[in-house]
């Protein structure tokens, strides 16, 4: 079983993190308009507070993440996809080095469970809100690049 004690505090930080940064992947790959991130935002943090899964460390980092939202603390504070790399790109290379680190450190039961968590959360941002359309005509409920977005982020977790 692996805990918060197994991580170092950087590691911790970006594991923690990790759920918020699938669900940014999706704002990035089809931004949308403020309602739209809103939604998005919301649903990572649903999420991101209630994994699929009970293995011992998602439900630590879920825990941390309850609490940090309930102190209303940003989990995400300090991360910001900067320089020469497309932002999409950062948050997956970001997202294959925090699977890297859970990989070396938890049982493969929980890494399993963690990337898991991770595909799911960018899911439930896709399916947050309608992209495209005219006030809701015509919009669709998950654009393509959202929908290539979630495969980029399962094959970044692998």
């Amino acid at each position: 079983m692996t805990t918060k004690a197994d991580f170092t505090e950087d590691e911790w930080v970006r594991v923690v993190r990790a759920p918020f940064v699938a669900g940014m992947a999706i704002s990035l790959a089809d931004p949308g308009g403020p309602i739209e991130a809103a939604k998005e935002s919301m649903a990572s943090i649903k999420s991101a507070t209630s994994p699929p899964s009970r293995e011992q460390l998602v439900t630590e980092v879920a825990l941390d993440i309850q609490a940090q939202v309930q102190q209303r603390h940003n989990p995400v504070k300090g991360y910001k996809p900067t320089g020469d790399v497309p932002p999409g790109e950062q948050v997956l290379q970001e997202l294959t080095g925090v699977c890297a680190i859970v990989r070396e450190k938890a049982t493969a039961e929980e890494a399993d469970a963690f990337a898991s968590w991770l595909v799911s959360t960018a899911e439930a941002a896709a399916n947050a809100a309608k992209e495209g359309g005219f006030m809701g005509f015509k919009a669709e409920l998950v654009s393509q690049r959202e929908k290539d977005m979630i495969e980029k982020v399962r094959a970044a977790v692998a």
